[in-house]
């Protein structure tokens, strides 16, 4: 008999352009545990989309640190560098619907003529109605048409934007040839049946994007709880650009209880630093979705 599929599956979705550091790691731990807490399975995928960014041997180093950590994952990894073909074909869907176009436009010429958007400049829809003469479509982009998306997210609460006005017709393939983060995690999400989706409030504003792409592709839509995301002293989000350093999983317990108490969950008391058998059963039994601050980019703690 079939082992019966999870009603919840959720997923971390790293990218390799370097070691996990602890803004990572609080993605990876709030999605392991919502999942393991609504007795569901968690995946893992490598979004080793942009292959110019990604660095070798950082999927290797992701992987021994999540095992070291005892955030073991269900079933096979998904990468994205190997689905290119499942991403041409929802792209080609689109293009038969009519939703996609040509774009001409360099990022110059965009930032010369486009307002300020929520997340960079608002694409001013110069290709929309066809390439001007003599220029060949370097990108392709999915058309809004006034599409205002809204959603409920479990911890930031209504969430509303107007895709056409606030963020333009976005690109789902690039000029170099790559596809687009917006398209692929969409076309994934699906392709894994992932029901959940538990991540840094970082992506909050790609979820309408995402949402209207599911919509298009007459395909489910997750649920979504975006997480706070850790910042320095400076206030920038922790990552390989701001020299975040790589987490240290000598002694596991005190570092996951550094991330349980930025999740504002209870620590683990008077367990072995080095042995997690009993550590995580107790943080899985003791966690509440709604505990997490609903603030967007505390400090990571001490």
């Amino acid at each position: 008999m079939d082992k019966e599929v999870p009603t919840y599956r959720g997923r971390f979705a790293p990218s390799p352009t370097g070691p996990l550091h602890f803004g990572s790691l609080v993605a990876a731990v709030g999605s392991f545990l919502e999942a393991r807490a609504q007795g569901g399975a968690w995946l893992l995928r490598i979004e080793d989309l942009d292959r110019p960014r990604c660095v070798p041997g950082a999927e290797d180093d992701i992987r021994r640190t999540l095992d070291a950590l005892g955030l073991h994952p269900d079933g096979e990894v998904l990468r994205q560098s190997t689905r290119d073909e499942a991403y041409a074909a929802a792209l080609d869907q689109l293009d038969r619907l009519g939703k996609i176009y040509g774009c001409a436009c360099t990022r110059r010429e965009i930032a010369d003529s486009a307002l300020a958007g929520i997340d960079g400049p608002v694409y001013p829809g110069s290709c929309r109605r066809g390439l001007p003469q003599g220029r060949a479509a370097r990108a392709w982009r999915v058309r809004c048409d006034g599409a205002n998306i809204a959603f409920a997210d479990r911890l930031q609460g209504r969430i509303s934007h107007n895709l056409e006005l606030e963020i333009g017709d976005f690109v789902l393939k690039r000029a170099d040839g790559l596809y687009a983060y917006q398209l692929a995690v969409v076309v994934d999400d699906a392709a894994q049946g992932i029901t959940d989706i538990v991540r840094g409030a970082d992506l909050l504003h790609s979820t309408t994007r995402q949402i209207h792409l599911q919509q298009l592709l007459g395909l489910p839509v997750p649920r979504y709880a975006h997480l706070p995301v850790a910042v320095n002293a400076k206030g920038e989000k922790l990552s390989k650009q701001t020299l975040a350093a790589a987490v240290d999983v000598r002694e596991p317990a005190p570092l996951l209880n550094r991330v349980l108490k930025f999740l504002g969950q209870p620590q683990i008391e008077d367990c072995d630093t080095r042995d997690l058998a009993a550590f995580w059963p107790a943080a899985i039994n003791g966690w509440r979705l709604e505990r997490v601050p609903h603030s967007r980019s505390p400090p990571a703690p001490d």
